[in-house]
């Protein structure tokens, strides 16, 4: 595993966003099943957290499909971030504050994500068959 140096490299900022993410992401889902809310927004702050988690370990890991995730991390904690502001409550603004603050490193690191359209039937029509 390779090691992230200890300074405030754009990565190292946006791995300790992520992690900060996850905790608040979790925190949040706890509250709201102990208020009783169900429903889209709760599955929404859970894969907002597994992604920042797999973000961070991606990054840590030195992978290089880490910028495909810090893309998805930052479309899932903008969403989470728009979520948590919609409740009147200290621990949910906590957690959009968090979860803003992710989605703008996680935007900085995604910026090298490829684009790629169509499904992936499309991909493997378009490439040559193989035969064994």
């Amino acid at each position: 595993m390779a090691s992230i140096p200890m300074q405030d490299s754009d990565m190292s900022k946006c791995i300790k966003a992520c992690m900060n993410c996850t905790k608040a992401c979790m925190e949040a889902l706890h509250y709201l099943l102990q208020q009783g809310v169900s429903g889209k927004q709760m599955a929404m702050l859970q894969m907002c957290a597994e992604a920042c988690q797999l973000s961070s370990k991606m990054m840590l890991s030195d992978l290089e499909f880490h910028h495909q995730a810090c893309e998805l991390s930052f479309e899932l904690s903008t969403a989470c971030a728009a979520i948590c502001a919609s409740y009147d409550d200290e621990i949910m603004a906590r957690c959009a504050e968090t979860c803003r603050h992710c989605s703008e490193t996680c935007r900085g690191m995604a910026g090298m994500t490829v684009q790629m359209k169509g499904t992936a039937k499309d991909l493997r029509s378009s490439l040559p068959s193989t035969r064994l």
